[in-house]
């Protein structure tokens, strides 16, 4: 590929199509898990595999059941997929047992691959537990250190971290003093570049750390878009971080970017289900309508 200009963005000079590697669980609905996945990899002119860790039974309407995949099946799937492809990241997703974030751990600290984003999905936005405790001190002890970026919402950030809640309706200036300290506290478990979204907020906001040599922190302001389509917002922005940093961008530009992208991809949603949709993680091609069918009768 020597040039792609998807989402108003130019990669050039790619020898090929940069593979990312989704570790995530399957949503029927496609909002968000694997299949989110592969949309938005389809959306940055990358090719997405997958490991699928768990089923879930959900629908825009919420999480009803979760049946986590056995440890040997995900061990197995890693191991021929890195055998047979170069893979260029990794979004790591729903995890759903301690044994399997046991093999995702053991997988990225053996294969060493670029680009690891982690997104700790912990429970759904309806309630729905979807890690257990065991699965979450897997994922404050081992996989913390093994991610390159971790990409947390500031509740997340919060449970890994052992801290009090973000209580509601607060300022931007006190959600940033909230996300700072849960960056020094996610540093001193092993994280690297720390990503805390808060889209949800009333002023949506990321705050950004990355690991250098200045410990140079950004607050990336995003502007309140009021939708009933945000259902997968948080995977759809942990794999297009990992598509940017895969096609060679710097963590804050790939950062900036993929807040983008989920504004856009929640603006430009439409109704889909009876509940929380889905965003809309192919607008772009929205641009190019498929051609409608010949009705003129001769």
């Amino acid at each position: 590929m020597g040039e792609f200009r998807g989402l108003g963005i130019a990669f050039e000079g790619m020898a090929q199509t940069p593979i990312v590697l989704s570790i995530a669980g399957f949503d029927p609905s496609s909002g968000a898990g694997i299949t989110a996945d592969i949309k938005t990899a389809a959306a940055f002119g990358c090719y997405a595999v997958a490991c699928i860790t768990a089923m879930t039974v959900q629908s825009t309407q919420g999480v009803f059941a979760v049946r986590p995949f056995a440890s040997e099946i995900v061990r197995e799937t890693l191991r021929r997929l890195q055998q047979d492809f170069d893979i260029a990241a990794v979004r790591v997703g729903m995890l759903g047992t301690g044994s399997v974030a046991e093999e995702v751990a053991d997988f990225l600290e053996r294969e060493k691959l670029p680009n690891v984003v982690l997104d700790p999905v912990i429970r759904s936005s309806s309630g729905t537990q979807l890690l257990d405790q065991e699965g979450l001190e897997v994922l404050r002890r081992r996989l913390l250190p093994v991610a390159d970026l971790i990409t947390p919402n500031i509740d997340e950030a919060a449970i890994l971290a052992e801290a009090e809640p973000l209580p509601a309706n607060v300022t931007l200036e006190a959600a940033a003093v909230r996300m700072e300290e849960l960056v020094g506290r996610l540093r001193q478990m092993g994280s690297r570049g720390i990503v805390i979204t808060g889209g949800h907020l009333s002023q949506p906001m990321d705050y950004l750390s990355v690991d250098n040599s200045r410990a140079e922190a950004k607050i990336l302001v995003s502007e309140h878009v009021t939708s009933n389509s945000t259902h997968g917002t948080g995977c759809a922005y942990a794999t297009a971080t990992a598509c940017l940093l895969a096609r060679g961008r710097d963590p804050l530009t790939a950062a900036t970017q993929a807040q983008r992208f989920v504004r856009d991809a929640i603006e430009k949603a439409y109704p889909v289900g009876r509940g929380t949709g889905p965003v809309n993680h192919l607008f772009r091609f929205a641009e190019h309508p498929k051609d409608e069918p010949d009705t003129k009768t001769s």
